[in-house]
C-alpha cells in the first residue's frame, strides 16, 4: 500500500498553497518518487492517501525525562507535570505527547501549541486531505544500529534519530556535530555534507525511510482532513487533561510516595531557580503560576510579603504539608491550604500549632485543610509575625 510523507514548513507560515516536500513509500519503507507540491495539489490527486506529516525543526520541541516504573495512566500524569516544568507557563495552551517508558526509564516527550495544531487541521481540511500521523522532524530518518545515531541537516538544524522512539533537534548544527564526534558518537549521515568521521553516508532519499515511532502529536488535532464526530469524547478528554495538569505533581507524588519524590524534587528545584524569592515550595506548579501572574501584573507591596511570610511559617511548623497541598489560595491576609485526601496531618497537640502561635500565626481547620492568618495582637500568646530576616537580626 502506498504511503505519502510530507515535510511541513513552519506552521506559522502554513497555507494550502505552501510548497511542501513529499515522498511516496511502498512496501517495507521503500522510497518511491519524491517532489515538491502544494497541499492543495496533493489534495487533488485521485485517491490521495492519508498524510504522514513531519514537523519543521522549528516546531519540533523535544525532551527526555526519567521516570520510575508506573502504570500507563500515571506515566501520562507525570509527563504532564514534567512538561509544565519545561514549558513553565501557558501549559494549558500546549498539546503534549510522549513515548512509552523504555528499559532505561526514559520517556521522550514533545509539545506543540494547540493553536498551531488547529491551524494545521484547518489547512488540511481546506486542501481535502486526511492526516494519518504527525511527528517531530527527526522521526522521518532511518532508525540507527545500536550504539549509533542517524543524522541529517534540515534548514540549518541538525536532526538526530537515536532509536525507534527517541529523536532530537540541535539548532547549532556545526557545533553539535563536532561535539558528537569528539565524544566518539557513530554517525550514520543522510544526504550531502557528511562530516569527516561519519561512519556512513546514505542517499538523500533515505531521509524519508524511517520507521514511525509508537507515538506522535496527531492526537491533539481536532480535524483530520474533515470534521469528525466525537466532540463530546474530545471535550471529556480535554477536561481530564486539564484536571491532570492542574493537580499535577502533588497528586502524582502523594499517590506514588517514594517513586514520585525524584520527579517532585526536580520540579521544586526548577521553580526555586526561576523564583528564588519563594521561601518554601508547598505546591510548585501552583506557586509558579501565581508568581508568573504577579510578575505580569506588576504586583508588589505588603500582600506578597504577607503571603511569603505565611508560607515560610507553614513550611517551618508544618513540614507534613510539603507535597501534600492540592491547592493554596491567598486573599485578604489569609492563606488557605487545601490538602490531598491522603495527606497525614499530625494531631494538633503534637506541637506544630504551638510553633505557629509562637511565630504569630493562627491556624484554623476547615473542611479540606487549614487557614493561616496573622494572629491578632490581643490573642492569647500571640507575638508579632516575623520573617526570616527579622529573626536572624534578633538572634544577632
Amino acid at each position: 500500500m502506498s504511503r505519502l510523507r510530507v515535510s511541513l514548513p513552519p506552521l506559522r507560515t502554513l497555507t494550502v498553497q505552501s510548497p511542501v516536500v513529499f515522498a511516496r513509500l511502498g512496501r517495507e519503507e521503500q522510497v518511491g518518487d519524491t517532489g515538491v507540491a502544494s497541499l492543495m495539489q496533493l489534495g487533488q490527486t485521485p485517491k490521495a492517501p492519508a498524510l504522514e506529516c513531519f514537523l519543521h525543526p522549528e516546531d519540533s520541541l523535544l525532551a527526555s525525562i526519567e521516570l520510575p516504573a508506573l502504570a500507563p495512566a500515571k506515566v501520562s500524569a507525570a509527563v504532564a507535570c514534567a512538561a509544565q516544568a519545561l514549558i513553565l507557563g501557558q501549559g494549558e495552551q500546549m498539546h503534549v505527547a510522549h513515548s512509552p517508558r523504555d528499559a532505561e526509564g526514559q520517556v521522550h516527550i514533545s509539545w506543540l501549541p494547540r493553536e498551531a495544531l488547529a491551524r494545521l487541521g484547518q489547512v488540511l481540511e481546506q486542501a481535502g486531505l486526511k492526516l494519518r500521523g504527525l511527528y517531530p522532524a527527526p522521526y522521518a530518518l532511518p532508525v540507527p544500529a545500536a550504539g549509533q545515531l542517524t543524522a541529517s541537516l534540515l534548514d540549518q538544524h541538525l536532526l538526530l534519530r537515536h532509536g525507534p522512539q527517541h529523536g532530537s533537534v540541535q539548532p547549532l548544527a556545526e557545533d553539535a556535530v563536532q561535539a558528537l564526534l569528539a565524544n566518539g558518537a557513530g554517525l550514520q549521515w543522510v544526504g550531502d555534507g557528511a562530516p569527516a568521521g561519519a561512519l556512513e553516508q546514505l542517499p538523500q532519499a533515505q531521509r524519508w525511510s524511517g520507521s514511525l515511532p509508537g507515538w506522535g502529536l496527531h492526537g491533539g488535532l481536532s480535524n483530520h482532513g474533515r470534521r469528525q464526530q466525537g466532540w463530546g469524547r474530545a471535550a471529556t478528554l480535554g477536561a481530564v487533561a486539564l484536571a491532570v495538569w492542574t493537580l499535577g505533581l502533588n497528586l502524582y507524588a502523594a499517590q506514588q510516595a517514594a517513586q514520585g519524590q525524584q520527579l517532585k524534587a526536580q520540579m521544586s528545584q526548577r521553580v526555586r531557580q526561576v523564583f528564588p524569592e519563594l521561601p518554601v515550595i508547598l505546591n510548585p506548579l501552583q506557586q509558579a503560576r501565581q508568581q508568573l501572574a504577579a510578575r505580569q501584573s506588576g504586583a508588589s507591596g505588603e500582600a506578597p510579603q504577607s503571603f511569603n511570610s505565611l508560607v515560610q511559617q507553614a513550611g517551618n511548623a508544618m513540614p507534613f504539608m510539603v507535597g501534600g497541598v492540592e491547592q493554596l489560595d491567598y486573599d485578604n491576609g489569609e492563606l488557605r491550604l487545601n490538602l490531598l485526601g491522603d495527606t497525614r496531618v499530625p494531631a494538633p497537640d503534637s506541637g506544630w500549632q504551638g510553633l505557629l502561635s509562637q511565630a504569630g500565626v493562627q491556624a484554623s481547620p476547615g473542611e479540606q485543610g487549614w487557614t493561616l492568618r496573622a494572629a491578632s495582637a490581643d490573642a492569647p500568646g500571640a507575638v508579632p509575625m516575623e520573617d526570616d530576616d527579622s529573626e536572624d537580626d534578633a538572634d544577632e
